[in-house]
């Protein structure tokens, strides 16, 4: 039984109060997720990889088709499904741990325990010293890592990345993403990562799937073994990479 499944998705906006004409973004997507796969959704601007995301995240639903997560169609958002957005998530007005403790708050974990499963979320990402600080105070990667803490705290199955890094240095990032991989590696989740660089879904995946441009369809999809070597200069990962560019189609919208 795969952990998440998308059968035959397809995703439309609607541009008049009558519904007679509509965008559509996703044409039909079939897309099985076992669990503790790293699956990397790759594609041009616009063809719908946000759209997936979303939807397994619960924030909307698909037009036609189903979306389910253990056989139960997704009906909305759930802690057992965590996200981590581009933009930083966290309230400004409040101290690092404290995001986190309104997570669990949310999810019921009962107020004396929440502290303790808080600090040891940011020490898993390497900020339990930053506990009290308040977000405005870090750096961007600092602020991502919070959120990071913030899914291990919930002990969220499935961590949904949309673009998580994108807005970072280019040093910061493959920290970042050297970091998730080794969360990932230890926590055993299952991770759904969006992103446009062919480059970073190389490094992080077990799968990659492209899509093609708006209404996004899965074109062809990539496996990679957990333990394979990943040197960019490599002849493979440089085989994959062209591979990839060659199919990857061109797109004139924007998400």
């Amino acid at each position: 039984m795969s952990q998440i499944r998308l059968s035959e998705v397809s995703k439309a906006y609607y541009t008049t109060r009558r519904m007679d004409d509509a965008r559509v973004v996703l044409d039909r997507v079939n897309l099985n997720i076992e669990e503790g796969e790293f699956i990397t959704i790759i594609g041009p601007s616009g063809c719908g990889k946000t759209t997936i995301l979303n939807m397994i995240a619960g924030f909307e639903g698909p037009t036609l088709g189903k979306v389910l997560f253990k056989d139960n169609e997704i009906e909305g958002p759930s802690p057992e499904r965590g996200v981590v957005f581009q933009e930083f998530s966290l309230l400004p007005w409040m101290s690092v741990r404290s995001n986190i403790e309104l997570a669990l708050e949310c999810k019921k974990v009962p107020e004396k325990d929440r502290k303790e499963i808080a600090l040891k979320a940011l020490k898993a990402v390497g900020l339990e010293n930053f506990a009290d600080y308040r977000p405005n105070l870090l750096s961007g990667g600092m602020k991502q890592r919070v959120a990071i803490a913030r899914l291990l705290a919930m002990d969220s199955e499935v961590f949904l990345m949309d673009e998580p890094f994108s807005a970072l240095d280019e040093q910061t990032r493959t920290k970042l993403d050297k970091d998730i991989v080794k969360i990932w590696k230890e926590r055993k989740k299952t991770v759904v990562f969006v992103t446009h660089s062919i480059d970073e879904a190389i490094q992080l995946s077990t799968r990659i799937v492209l899509l093609s441009s708006s209404p996004g369809k899965v074109i062809k999809e990539w496996r990679l073994d957990e333990n394979l070597y990943r040197d960019p200069m490599s002849y493979d990962m440089i085989k994959l990479k062209k591979e990839i560019l060659a199919l990857m189609p061109t797109c004139s919208c924007s998400n």
